[in-house]
Order: structure tokens, then sequence, then C-alpha cells
């Protein structure tokens, strides 16, 4: 069904978008998008950060004791 939409329909239906919401609602959401888009990607890298941080506390110091004397 959407395989026929073509580069007319999407013209119309973006004119349709426009002509109903007006071009601050839509500059106004798309600001929003980007927003949510920024925030998503923030929290993925935080997320990255706080799996490296645990995996660094689980690892276990092997250094035998009379070695740790001598630092």
């Amino acid at each position: 069904m959407l395989n026929n939409i073509g580069l007319p329909g999407l013209l119309l239906i973006a004119v349709v978008v426009l002509v109903l919401f007006g071009r601050g609602k839509i500059s106004s959401l798309m600001g929003e998008v980007g927003k949510g888009i920024t925030a998503f990607k923030k929290g993925v890298s935080e997320g990255g950060k706080e799996l490296e941080d645990e995996k660094a506390e689980e690892a276990k110091d092997v250094t035998p004791e009379s070695e740790k004397d001598k630092v």
C-alpha cells in the first residue's frame, strides 16, 4: 500500500500537514523531536559509561600482598 505513494503523494501529504498545523507548530514539533534525539543519545552514552565503571569496580586486584607494600 505504501509503495504506491510516490513523490507527488508525499508532497500532497506535506502540504496538508503544513496547512493543518501551520509553520510555527511544525517547527516547534521538530525542535522537540531534536531535543528528544539528543537526550536519547546522551542517555545511551551515560549508560555505556556506567557499565564501564561497574566493570572497573568489579575488576579484582590480583597483586600479591608483598608487592603492594613496595609501591
